[in-house]
Formats: structure tokens, C-alpha cells, sequence
């Protein structure tokens, strides 16, 4: 997609890296927030069968639920752990923790105007959105 970064070495994109720049793509395309373009990112890679209409679930979590709170991008990560490990609530808790920690690590909260601020520096929303996708994936393949 013409929106998406170049990839120099495609053949050497891991499946995290390539979900991981989809979702940037999504949310840089304009048609997508960060929760819908993580979700849509990760449901093409682990659980393609489901239905595309899935993202509309996500529709009301951009610009932190509307209101600057819980990012978006987190918040669709976590439900593609629902849709990915529906049947191992212990590991779903495990993983949703683990994100959630690894966000506020790099983002200093996991509250979205805070976060948004700290991703300044960073590449802004899009970059943070392909990185909160690409942990996603790596915790889904684990």
C-alpha cells in the first residue's frame, strides 16, 4: 500500500514487523483509527475467517474512548487477545498485563493524552499505533 513505509528486505519481515506496518499504514490512510487499524492489522495475520465488520467493535475507542482516556491502540490490541485466546482466560490476562505494562514503559501512561504527548518524539500516533500492533502480534505468537 502506497501509504505504508518501504520495507528494504521484505522477505525478512517477521510476522510482528509486518502487522506492526499495517496498522501503521491503517491509521496513516485516514480511514482508520489507532484502535480500529490495530485490530484490523491483527485479525488479517491471527484470525483472518472473522469478519471485517469486527473493527466497527473498536469504532468508539479512538482518541482515547473520545475523551483522551485508555489509548485506542491498546484497547485494540486487547481485543484481538479476546479474539485470539478467547478459551485461556489465565493467558489473556497474562498478555493484556504484559502490554499494558510494556506501553506505560515506553509511553509513560497508558492514558491517551498523556501518551500522544510522549509519542511526539517518537513519530507521533501512527508510529506509536504500528508499535502497540507490532507487541501485540509478538505477544500473540509467543
Amino acid at each position: 500500500m502506497f501509504w505504508q513505509k518501504k520495507q528494504t528486505n521484505p522477505a525478512a519481515e517477521t510476522v510482528a514487523e509486518k502487522v506492526g506496518t499495517e496498522a501503521e499504514g491503517f491509521y496513516r490512510s485516514g480511514r482508520m483509527h489507532c484502535a480500529e487499524a490495530v485490530l484490523m492489522a491483527a485479525r488479517n495475520q491471527f484470525f483472518p475467517t472473522v469478519s471485517e465488520e469486527i473493527v466497527r467493535a473498536a469504532s468508539g475507542f479512538g482518541g482515547g474512548s473520545g475523551v483522551g482516556c485508555i489509548c485506542g491502540a491498546v484497547a485494540g490490541g486487547t481485543m484481538a487477545f479476546g479474539f485470539t485466546l478467547k478459551d485461556d482466560k489465565r493467558e489473556l490476562k497474562r498478555v493484556t498485563k504484559e502490554l499494558h505494562d510494556w506501553f506505560r514503559q515506553e509511553y509513560g501512561a497508558a492514558c491517551c493524552r498523556i501518551a500522544t504527548r510522549n509519542a511526539k518524539d517518537k513519530g507521533g500516533c501512527a508510529v506509536l499505533t504500528g508499535e502497540v500492533a507490532k507487541k501485540t502480534a509478538e505477544l500473540l505468537a509467543s
